[in-house]
C-alpha cells in the first residue's frame, strides 16, 4: 500500500448496502475515503462491494460480538478509523397497535435502531479518538412527528437524537457526533437488483414539500459528507432535519 493510500481517511457505514447508507458510501468514496459497509443483507453487501469498490462485512448491529468484529475488521484493514456513520435500521415505521405490540418486536426495533448505534460507537471510540474522528447518526423525522402505530420506530429514532447529543458531550473534543433526520427519501431504486423498483411519484407527492420534490439519497449524503469534514469542525451534538421543509408545513384537511 502506498503512502497516499495509507493516509486516506477511512469510514465505516452500517446499513451501507442499500438506500441512504449506500448513497453515503458512494459519496465518501468519491471524496477519497476508503469505505467499509456493514450490513445484515449479505447479497446486497456483496453486490455493492463489487460495484462501488467498497469493503463489506456482514453484521447484525444488535449483536455486540458482531459489531466488535466488524469495527476491528475496519481498523485492521485501514489502520485507522476517521468516520463512523450509523445508518443500520429496521425499515418502515409501522409497528402495529401499541396494545398488541409484542415485547420481542419492541425490543428488536430498539435493539437494531438504537442499541446498535451505541454498540458501534462503543467499539469504535478508541480508533476514532486516535484519529480525532467524527460520528454521524442517521435518525428520522419520526423522532419529531408521528403517524399511528409507530411507537417502537419513533422511540428508537428519538433515542438516536438524544444519544447523539449525549455522545457529543461525553466524547468531545476528540470526537464530534452529529445526527441527520431524513424525511421522505426515495430509495426504491437504491435497493439491491432483486428488489429494486422504478419510483413512481405523483405531482402531489412532490408538491407537499416546500422544496418542490421528494428527497433522494444524495441529499442526505451531501450533508453527511460535510459533517464528517474538517469544515464542520465547530459543529457537534446537533440534529439536522433533511426533509425538503415538509415538517415545517402546516396541512389542514377540508
Amino acid at each position: 500500500m502506498d503512502t497516499a493510500a495509507r493516509e486516506a481517511p477511512a469510514a465505516l457505514i452500517t446499513g451501507g448496502a442499500q438506500g441512504i447508507g449506500l448513497g453515503i458510501a458512494r459519496r465518501l468514496r468519491e471524496d477519497g475515503y476508503r469505505v467499509m459497509i456493514a450490513d445484515i443483507d449479505s447479497e446486497a453487501g456483496e453486490i455493492a462491494s463489487r460495484r462501488w469498490d467498497l469493503a463489506f462485512e456482514c453484521v447484525d448491529t444488535a449483536e455486540e460480538t458482531d459489531v466488535a468484529r466488524c469495527v476491528q475488521a475496519a481498523v485492521t484493514r485501514y489502520g485507522r478509523l476517521d468516520a463512523l456513520v450509523n445508518n443500520a435500521g429496521i425499515a418502515g415505521p409501522e409497528c402495529g397497535p401499541v396494545e398488541s405490540l409484542d415485547l420481542a418486536d419492541w425490543n428488536r426495533w430498539l435493539g437494531v435502531n438504537l442499541t446498535g448505534y451505541f454498540l458501534t460507537v462503543k467499539h469504535a471510540v478508541p480508533a476514532l479518538r486516535a484519529a480525532r474522528g467524527t460520528v454521524v447518526n442517521i435518525a428520522s423525522t419520526r423522532a419529531l412527528q408521528s403517524e399511528p402505530n409507530t411507537e417502537a420506530y419513533a422511540a428508537s429514532k428519538g433515542g438516536v437524537v438524544a444519544l447523539t447529543h449525549a455522545l457529543a458531550v461525553s466524547l468531545g473534543p476528540d470526537i464530534r457526533v452529529n445526527c441527520i433526520s431524513p424525511g421522505w427519501i426515495e430509495v426504491r431504486d437504491w435497493r439491491k437488483p432483486s428488489r429494486a423498483e422504478l419510483p413512481t411519484l405523483s405531482p402531489e407527492d412532490h408538491a407537499q414539500h416546500p422544496a418542490g420534490r421528494v428527497g433522494v439519497p444524495g441529499d442526505v449524503a451531501a450533508l453527511a459528507a460535510f459533517l464528517l469534514s474538517t469544515e464542520a469542525g465547530f459543529i457537534t451534538g446537533q440534529n439536522y432535519v433533511v426533509d425538503g421543509g415538509m415538517t415545517r408545513r402546516m396541512i389542514y384537511r377540508d
